[in-house]
């Protein structure tokens, strides 16, 4: 069996411990499960929350509860509210988040989202 490969696997967030990390304004928790080629996150931002930097990686980004604004680098915006997704491959469009009031997400990332030329 290849390495990368993941047999089926749950993941009982109640026991994965939670790790801060500061933005421009609010704090991040990041619930972190890496896999090989494989990131899986449970993140909370707190209300105020502004990102301090902006991020090239790729994602896929599930709003669980809440909303969020997702900027671009080169000026565009996109709220998502509970239910809503956005997907971007690495290095194709630098974002970052923002909230005024909280929210929870579950990002996902890894190899398959580098970029392909």
């Amino acid at each position: 069996m290849n390495s990368k490969n993941i047999p089926f696997s749950t993941i009982d967030w109640t026991n994965v411990p939670k790790s801060e990390h500061k933005g421009e304004s609010g704090t991040a928790w990041w619930q972190t499960m890496q896999f090989e080629g494989l990131r899986v996150r449970l993140v909370e931002y707190s209300k105020g929350y502004v990102a301090d930097h902006w991020c090239a990686k790729g994602h896929i980004v599930h709003c669980l509860e809440g909303e969020f604004v997702s900027e671009l680098q080169d000026g565009g915006k996109s709220v998502l509210t509970k239910g809503m997704t956005y997907v971007v491959t690495d290095d194709l469009s630098s974002h970052r988040s923002s909230t005024e009031n909280g929210v929870k997400l579950l990002i996902i990332d890894g190899d398959f989202l580098k970029f392909q030329p």
